[in-house]
């Protein structure tokens, strides 16, 4: 997983170069010290919740982790196909294991206020452990159906429909009918 490799490499230089200690982060995001040594050494694979959590310590975007070349101008992809993607856990809990496959539509764009992505979700068994964030979602499946439970009610989402919600309402998102989804997201997170 060479991509979260240069995911790693660039969290620790964004956090080195607000000269903030990594021992700081862990205090100002309330992410787990142990938590970020691990992701910044490349050993863990993140969930968004906790790089959220550390955009906002950082005074950063949530695609600041992800953007390569900085863009002035609009930010073109062709049929669907962006050119970089990295992978991410869908659970806080779950750092050794991927079923999220990002591929950002706004890369580069350093003036952006929206993320949007393409994501591949795995299907995953077992208990969905919901975390929240400041900010809002908005989910289009293109493929497959998933169910977002968002508080205590829960919400089956199939292609061609979407979903709109406050990302601050604890919540998850997972593909059902052990099958591959795909959706649009596009995630505002203020900083």
């Amino acid at each position: 997983m060479e991509k979260n490799e240069e995911f790693a490499s660039k969290i620790k230089s964004i956090r080195e170069r607000q000269d903030m200690t990594i021992e700081e982060l862990s205090e100002a995001s309330g992410v787990k010290l142990e938590v970020l040594q691990a992701m910044e050494n490349g050993e863990v694979i993140p969930s968004l919740t906790p790089l959220t959590k550390m955009a906002r310590a950082l005074g950063v975007r949530l695609g600041t982790f992800l953007d390569d070349t900085p863009q002035l101008g609009p930010v073109v992809t062709r049929a669907g196909k962006p050119t970089n993607s990295i992978y991410f856990s869908g659970r806080e809990d779950v750092t050794n294991a991927t079923n999220l496959e990002f591929h950002s539509l706004g890369a580069g764009k350093i003036d952006r206020n929206m993320d949007p992505f393409i994501i591949d979700i795995e299907y995953e068994e077992g208990e969905k452990e919901l975390s929240s964030h400041e900010g809002e979602e908005f989910i289009y499946v293109l493929e497959g159906e998933i169910e977002v439970i968002y508080g205590k009610d829960s919400f089956e989402i199939s292609k061609g429909d979407s979903i709109f919600y406050d990302s601050v309402v604890p919540h998850h998102l997972h593909a059902t009918g052990e099958k591959k989804s795909k959706i649009l997201a596009v995630l505002y997170t203020p900083y």
